[in-house]
């Protein structure tokens, strides 16, 4: 049961790791586009400096996923590697999610653009397979940290 949770985690994880791409590619297509003061949003430190958060953030989630996979597909212990994805990846995909509708202004909460469905979208995967709370715990018991059963 518990190898099945694992891989549900990875799996978790992985939608995490693509909704946040494509969060942070829609808030790069707007960033470009949108101009204000005759120049794009995206020239404006802080909006290029929340567009290079998000790749960064993106890149580490994905470098963790793979991570957890690679143990997985090698037969290897991968308990603590997939709460932790999964953990990084879904908090990780609020994060970019909210910064894409940062960056769209009122635009982003109205339903006539896609980031909004980012935002309503990413906050299953902090409940599914084990809200935010749980992978924490899974997490400190992998590492060692002593507590009460669960």
């Amino acid at each position: 049961m518990l190898a099945t949770l694992d891989g549900g985690r990875l799996s978790i994880a992985a939608m995490g790791l693509g909704g946040a791409q494509g969060a942070y590619e829609l808030a790069m297509k707007y960033a470009k586009e949108r101009e204000q003061f005759k120049r794009p949003i995206g020239s404006f430190q802080a909006i290029a400096f929340k567009l290079a958060d998000m790749a960064t953030e993106i890149e580490l989630a994905r470098l963790l996923l793979y991570k957890a996979c690679w143990l997985c597909e090698n037969h290897r212990p991968f308990s603590k590697e997939a709460a932790m994805a999964k953990l990084f990846c879904s908090e990780m995909y609020h994060r970019v999610a909210n910064q894409a509708v940062q960056i769209h202004g009122g635009y982003g909460l109205m339903k006539e653009y896609p980031v909004e469905r980012h935002y309503r979208n990413q906050k299953l995967l902090e409940i599914g397979e084990g809200t935010s709370e749980v992978q924490r715990i899974v997490i400190a018991r992998l590492i060692g940290v002593p507590g009460r059963a669960m």
